[in-house]
């Protein structure tokens, strides 16, 4: 495979799903609102400085409010990860590999695109937020059942699925930092019942509330940030996540589980076996938080390794959080 139409597919996906979780961030104010209506502007900082993109925000907003913060994260085309720009890229990366993939990824990408531009959208958004990205979410989700339906399982279809699980740990993890910076200046909150509320809201964030409930019936923070890292069975948690891509990986570069023949193998392993003799006490004794930046931080290391490794290109950072955007290839 050409390392042009890997590259391709790689970001494809990974801007889908990076676009999708944006929706999620949102929803997790959306709902904490709901239970919350005073001092409503202050709930908009957190999911700002939780994207590492705050200076940016600032460069052309004055206030953290919801109208303000809901347009730079969804139809902002100078943020590079807003939900447009991602979309607007996926859907350009899907243009130039038509070949590759099926006609209807590319017909619901191209409509997905077209749909996010109208007008209608915009004030949908504004006027009905919590449908606008429930809708986001389902045109994402559907875009992964025609990946997974409609295209072979082969080398492009494993470059696919690896970028979406990386971008899917990370954003997992992000979605945890929104409830740390929601408590930074509440500390007198914690166990309370709004702090139940807030983990809730960052539950049903990842689509994650059933699931939890099912397992561990109570909300305890312990046992939900354990379930979001460490359950090795739902989709969405950054263990689930990372043992698929290094499958995945594994296949590209056809080596057996347990040895690696270039970097990108080495340093996912890496993070799989720390990640496998971590437990959630450990976590919690160092910090939550801190241990979220350095996992998001070795995740860009992996996605900029894989950039190196089979794209042949180095990664562009784009925001103060490290986060990747692609670099395309000179022609």
């Amino acid at each position: 495979m050409l390392s042009r139409v890997a590259n391709s597919i790689y970001w494809m996906c990974r801007y889908i799903e990076r676009a999708e979780n944006v929706a999620r961030f949102i929803g997790v104010n959306l709902n904490l609102l709901l239970d919350m209506p005073s001092e409503k502007d202050k709930h908009w900082l957190p999911l700002v400085m939780t994207t590492g993109d705050q200076e940016l925000f600032e460069k052309n907003e004055a206030d953290y409010n919801q109208e303000a913060v809901l347009w730079f994260l969804t139809f902002d085309r100078t943020y590079p990860n807003s939900i447009l720009s991602c979309v607007a890229a996926a859907r350009e990366n899907a243009r130039s590999i038509r070949e590759i993939i099926s006609s209807e990824m590319w017909e619901h990408l191209n409509h997905f695109y077209l749909e996010l531009v109208k007008e209608e959208s915009i004030k949908m958004a504004l006027q009905d937020p919590d449908r606008f990205f429930n809708i986001i979410k389902m045109r994402s989700h559907l875009f992964t059942g025609l990946l997974d339906s409609t295209m072979s399982h082969g080398e492009a279809w494993n470059f696919a699925r690896i970028g979406m699980m990386i971008e899917r740990a990370d954003k997992t993890s992000r979605i945890l930092d929104v409830k740390y910076f929601m408590l930074l200046p509440q500390a007198d909150l914690v166990n309370t019942p709004i702090d139940n509320i807030q983990w809730i809201a960052v539950l049903r964030s990842a689509s994650a509330f059933e699931m939890y409930r099912k397992e561990f019936h109570h909300i305890i923070p312990r046992n939900v940030a354990n379930f979001l890292i460490f359950d090795k069975n739902f989709p969405r948690s950054i263990y689930h996540c990372i043992s698929k891509a290094q499958i995945w990986l594994h296949r590209i570069a056809g080596t057996p589980p347990g040895s690696v023949t270039n970097n990108a193998e080495k340093q996912l392993g890496r993070l799989m076996a720390d990640l496998e003799y971590t437990d959630i006490d450990e976590v919690i004794d160092s910090g939550l938080h801190e241990f979220l930046d350095n996992l998001q931080s070795r995740l860009n290391m992996v996605g900029g390794t894989i950039g190196t490794t089979f794209f042949n290109i180095k990664p562009q950072v784009t925001s103060t959080a490290s986060e990747q955007s692609q670099t395309t290839l000179q022609s």
